[in-house]
């Protein structure tokens, strides 16, 4: 080593630097610079023993955890992990999710327990909606679009002192995906914008595979544990009852005048994207939309979201040249993304997220989504029943209407004796201003802030109705439904994707 006076080096460069002694005396400092637990000598991250990494990650009452819900009705991670932490005394954590499904009933108890006193997700069904809109919580649930999320964990909003994440391969420095493996789930679009960003991320894997694993949704550089447990869940539970082929002939119908609504307007040309929801007539679409293609020797650019066997088919078959996947609702989807390179695993933040440099939602010509009621000002709620109960959840919804060319919402008039079409919805996910267009069973109706939209559909000799009038044929039937008597208290908060408050839900009486 040559000789220099470090006085003068530091004044030279405006850098206050140290003098090198041996090859790890700064490990400790860097390691805590960037919250890692274990420092770079250590060759390992896999434990047997989850009492111990949580132990070890840090948890303290009142912090945030978080998890993802990729298994979405198959999930047992949620249970597993809540059962060791409320063995281990901790109190008062908020618990972050990405939605919580039918599998996380148990969360009601962990409340009732004191162990969470919040919740921030997309959405809640079953008995947690039940509880939580009856007033469980001891301060309001916030809901979040995906995108909506992944903006507040990038921007800080939401910070998560330690992410729970189930994957179904990692190696043991961290390495993991969800296409390799016993319990196999597709893309962890929504895990790893967490891993990325929380203090402390632990992997759950009933998968170990030899360093490196490959592919990489989560790199090692992300991940302070590995833990290998029996169980993480079943990959048969992504297939939730709202993923579901349709024969109804109501949904069909619907599906027809949404293709209607599609083919004649100036977006569906070469190069065209799109992404569709789960609902019955919403994968309809899918299916007429392929023959379509053929016919007229339309070429699509990209499927974007949620993927299903549908998605995979059109992929396939060269209708479209590429799917970008946050989330697998099928099997189908599972393997394509693991087997086909032009299937391609995105975060959440790239998906949707207004706090980043590009989503894209952005380049999106169509989106096709549900809703349970829609109102004439073409505000959408897709989270509380006909009771005010919560009963779904925000996802993409918000996201991908406000930013897609055109958003169509696809909805029968009536479900049984309930309007779909209504003077004023329960509650606003999607606000009318991002909506372009309503397709029910009798008829299409184009917002007056599309105008444009209108005239290229009626100039194809396709008839349009106002939605005023959608909802007085609902009324003609069903009679104007009763108001639902509230509670002052406020059980939820909906935010809008850009973090302002959209709309509120309070107890029902």
């Amino acid at each position: 080593m040559s000789n220099f006076d470090i006085n003068k080096v530091r004044e030279l460069m405006g850098i206050d630097y140290e003098v090198y002694t041996s090859p790890f005396a700064n490990e400790e400092t860097f390691s805590a610079s960037v919250n890692a637990k274990h420092n770079r000598q250590e060759r390992t991250k896999l434990y047997n023993n989850l009492e111990e990494v949580i132990k070890l990650s840090g948890l303290k009452d009142g912090d945030t955890i978080s998890f993802h819900h990729h298994f979405r009705d198959g999930d047992l991670t949620v249970a597993l992990v809540m059962d060791v932490i409320e063995k281990l005394g901790y109190k008062d954590l908020t618990v972050a999710a990405s939605s919580f499904t039918n599998a996380h009933t148990c969360m009601i108890e962990y409340i009732e327990n004191g162990v969470v006193s919040a919740l921030q997700t997309s959405g809640c069904r079953d008995k947690l909606g039940e509880a939580v809109s009856g007033g469980i919580l001891k301060k309001p649930m916030i809901i979040r679009s995906h995108g909506g999320r992944a903006a507040a964990i990038e921007s800080g909003r939401l910070k998560i002192d330690v992410a729970f994440l189930a994957v179904s391969s990692a190696d043991c420095y961290g390495n993991a995906n969800g296409t390799v493996g016993k319990t196999v789930c597709g893309s962890l679009g929504y895990a790893m914008v967490d891993a990325k960003h929380a203090k402390t991320t632990v992997l759950l894997t009933d998968t170990v595979v030899p360093y490196p694993n490959y592919p990489i949704s989560i790199p090692q550089t992300d991940v302070d544990f590995v833990v290998e447990v029996e169980g993480i869940g079943d990959s048969k539970g992504i297939m939730s009852g709202a993923t579901r082929f349709t024969n109804n002939p109501k949904e069909l119908l619907q599906a027809k005048n949404v293709l209607k609504a599609i083919v004649n307007t100036d977006f569906f040309k070469d190069g065209f994207s799109w992404q569709t929801g789960t609902g019955g007539a919403a994968l309809a679409v899918s299916r007429y939309l392929k023959d379509v293609m053929i016919t007229e020797n339309i070429k699509g650019d990209f499927i974007l979201g949620g993927i299903t066997q549908g998605n995979v088919d059109l992929l396939e078959e060269g209708l479209f040249a590429k799917i970008l996947d946050t989330q697998d609702f099928d099997l189908a989807g599972v393997q394509s993304l693991g087997e086909n390179p032009k299937h391609i695993e995105i975060s959440a933040g790239m998906y949707a997220s207004m706090y980043n440099k590009g989503a894209a939602v952005n380049k999106l010509d169509y989106v096709i989504l549900s809703a349970l009621e829609i109102d004439t000002d073409f505000n959408v709620n897709v989270i509380t029943g006909s009771d005010g109960v919560i009963r779904g959840a925000s996802g993409g919804h918000s996201d991908t209407a406000a930013a897609a060319n055109v958003s169509i919402i696809v909805t029968p008039l009536l479900r049984g004796r309930i309007p779909c079409v209504v003077e004023k919805v329960q509650t606003i996910i999607t606000p009318g201003a991002s909506v372009d267009i309503l397709v029910t069973d009798i008829g299409i109706a184009v917002n007056p802030l599309r105008p444009e939209l209108k005239e290229q559909i009626e100039s194809a000799g396709v008839k349009t109705m106002s939605i005023e009038e959608m909802k007085e044929k609902a009324y003609s039937i069903t009679g104007r439904p009763d108001d639902i008597e509230y509670d002052d208290q406020i059980v939820s908060i909906v935010e809008f994707r850009d973090g302002t408050v959209l709309d509120v839900i309070r107890k029902v009486k």
